[in-house]
């Protein structure tokens, strides 16, 4: 080995994806089950079983990127950090009053909606300063009645504080000295300020992005130290980096300090390798589909181009912190299946990894998607993951009997059909959520499916939604993992600037951004990035006048007519995502700098050579959707399929990674670029 080897590494809720590459030589990959105590472990074990064997030394990587879903998990379980919140005298329940909107507009009992439970009213604490809109400091932070909030909070236990003043992002002098004073009496306190983490307006918004910071800090601080040190020990040089979720790699060091970036971090991976699969088959709008054992994933990349969000949705919450715009739902192989009032109910709680689906034969007793595919055929038992884990019918067959086919007084095959027709339409909603919102039609985009389970969907889902286009990369299961070695690093800066577009000075515009480039020039030094490495892309949050909410408008500053050039670009984007736009008068409401460096539009290690193999595998008798009996199915080894090479349904396309079903009606062919092209008729 030379040293130029490159690993990614994505855990999911219920499969770890492992991906080595060499430049110029073929891909390599495997599954393994999650660890879901301490996912780190999985690492480990994926890094010995690459050593025992590919025969890898750890000082032959030069590159470890690695996809988690630790910041997620840390607020769906409800497992972060008690933390305080210090505010400005008089804002104390800002985080409890939160916006008029609701979504539970009818139930007769109405429940907290904003994240109340990242610090319940004692662990709220406020301290005498004022800021004005404008900067000027009106009263001067009152250092003693800090000292006494912060030992309050102490004595109830926090492990974080979260500081939010008034008009923190037009001077953010009172935030960051109450941190440097925190940090000198409690050094072992985890701290968040707004004017970082969150440096915008609307109060309510700036407050649940600093908590949530602050709240998973200390657990994605002790993971990735954890992880750190177990690759040290393995012997591994290369600096750990992680996905953020905008789809850019940081070191660990940074992602530390910026822990609320990393909550779309295992899906983003997904988007960027869908973005290189799509680019390798001349496809320029896609809609992926990640669909795991836990859940699914669902993104739009128009004209090559993921589309960002400036606020995700995290559990039940919204959080002002930009993201690859996926769309996520409790769907996917290890959905439960139940009948629930006598009405078939799939997801949105799984199985996982432990104990797993019943066909796992791990102790799960409950039925799932994963069985109701073994049912119906479309699972090898023994080619599972690749063989690493072997399936057991009979389980399977037990689980579903007692609890979908006996409560409906239904057949064992009409009950397994029954779950993934249930599963599928909640997948189209899904994505007919995230193409609609966007103002865009579904039929005029290919249908990309990703994970371990998306192959098994990706044709009913397609007729579904009218799609005539199928693209399964050459790697789908594993692709998430794939995408981390193509990512660029990249690190966002953003500050608030409120001008109206007519009145809009470029002098005032290129003095911020040039303050937005030195705060990323800073983060990237951490990178070793060299400077020269370098891209710049600007970006501007604008609005109407009295709108409440902006929309991310890309523009260079060198351009003649700067505000006329926005301007018309925010109309056209208004019109394509809400369906209408007028003209009155906008205005800029932030400034955000994006640097990237080192990454990639391609990756020519996925199209591996076909192997010697036999192509077709034989034939398999499978259940499907219209057809009152079996058909049969070839059962073609992806693997061994040469370029050009054509076949139509039903079949089977069964890889280490995952199993394309190709229902009656659609054709396949192999592209030049090794992925496989469905195309319905």
């Amino acid at each position: 080995m030379t040293g130029r080897l490159e690993i990614g590494v994505d855990i999911g809720g219920t499969f770890t994806d492992v991906v080595m590459r060499e430049p110029g030589k073929d891909i390599k990959f495997f599954k393994l089950p999650t660890t879901r105590k301490d996912p780190s472990e999985a690492v480990v074990a994926a890094l010995k079983h690459i050593q025992s064997t590919w025969g890898l030394q750890p000082n032959d990587l030069v590159k470890f990127a690695h996809g988690t879903t630790i910041a997620t998990n840390a607020v769906l379980e409800r497992k972060g950090a008690a933390i305080g919140i210090i505010t400005t005298k008089g804002f104390r329940d800002i985080l409890e009053i939160g916006r008029q909107s609701r979504r539970q507009m009818y139930d007769v009992v109405l429940e907290p909606q904003p994240p109340v439970f990242l610090a319940p009213r004692r662990f709220r604490q406020e301290v005498s300063e004022r800021v004005a809109p404008s900067g000027e400091v009106l009263t001067k932070l009152d250092e003693s009645a800090l000292r006494h909030a912060v030992d309050k909070l102490v004595k109830e236990g926090v492990q974080s504080i979260a500081i939010v003043f008034l008009f923190a992002f037009a001077n953010p002098a009172h935030e960051r000295r109450a941190k440097q004073l925190i940090s000198e009496w409690y050094p072992d306190l985890a701290i968040s300020i707004s004017s970082e983490v969150d440096p915008h307006f609307r109060e309510y918004e700036r407050t649940v992005a600093t908590a949530f910071d602050a709240y998973v800090k200390p657990t994605v601080a002790k993971y990735l130290e954890n992880l750190e040190r177990s690759l040290k020990e393995e012997g591994v040089g290369a600096p750990l980096q992680v996905m953020q979720s905008r789809g850019g790699l940081t070191v660990s060091e940074v992602a530390r300090m910026r822990p609320i970036r990393l909550f779309l971090s295992g899906p983003a991976g997904g988007v960027v390798g869908g973005k290189i699969a799509g680019t390798s088959a001349n496809a320029e709008n896609i809609i992926t589909i990640d669909i795991g054992g836990t859940s699914a994933d669902i993104a739009l990349i128009s004209k090559r181009k993921p589309l960002i969000r400036p606020e995700g949705i995290i559990g039940d919450y919204a959080v002002r912190v930009a993201m690859v715009d996926v769309n996520t739902i409790g769907s996917g192989g290890g959905s439960i299946a139940r009948v629930e009032g006598g009405s078939l109910r799939v997801g949105p709680h799984s199985a996982g990894s432990e104990p797993g689906p019943a066909c796992y034969g791990r102790g799960g007793k409950q039925a799932t998607v994963c069985d109701a595919s073994v049912l119906l055929g479309y699972l090898d038992p023994d080619y599972f993951a690749g063989g690493s884990l072997k399936l057991n019918p009979a389980l399977a067959h037990e689980a579903v009997q007692k609890d979908v086919a006996q409560p409906l007084g239904i057949s064992l095959e009409r009950a397994a059909l029954g779950i993934h027709r249930v599963l599928n339409a909640q997948m189209a909603e899904g994505i007919r959520a995230v193409s609609v919102r966007q103002g865009v039609d579904q039929r005029e985009f290919s249908l990309m499916p990703l994970g371990g389970a998306g192959g098994l969907h990706a044709t009913a889902l397609a007729t579904e939604l009218k799609m005539t286009k199928v693209v399964i990369p050459r790697i789908p299961g594993v692709l998430a993992a794939a995408g981390l070695l193509a990512a660029p690093i990249e690190h966002e800066v953003s500050a608030a600037f409120s001008q109206p577009l007519a009145q809009l000075s470029v002098d005032a515009v290129n003095q911020a951004l040039a303050q937005l480039d030195e705060a990323a020039s800073k983060l990237m030094q951490a990178e070793r990035v060299q400077r020269a490495e370098v891209t710049v892309t600007y970006y501007a949050d604008v609005c109407f006048i009295g709108q409440s909410y902006a929309l991310e408008i890309n523009f260079d500053p060198r351009t003649p007519g700067l505000a006329e050039r926005l301007y018309e670009d925010f109309l056209i984007a208004h019109d394509r995502i809400y369906g209408h736009a007028v003209r009155v008068p906008a205005k800029l409401v932030a400034l955000r700098a994006i640097h990237q460096a080192a990454g990639s539009d391609t990756i020519e290690e996925m199209k591996v050579p076909p192997t010697s193999a036999p192509i077709e595998l034989g034939t398999r008798k499978i259940w499907v959707s219209g057809f009152d009996q079996p058909v049969e199915a070839r059962v073609l080894n992806r693997e061994a399929l040469p370029v050009g090479f054509k076949f139509s349904g039903p079949a089977l396309v069964q890889q280490s990674d995952t199993t394309t079903l190709v229902e009656p009606g659609w054709n396949g062919v192999v592209d030049d670029a090794a992925n496989v092209i469905l195309t319905k008729g």
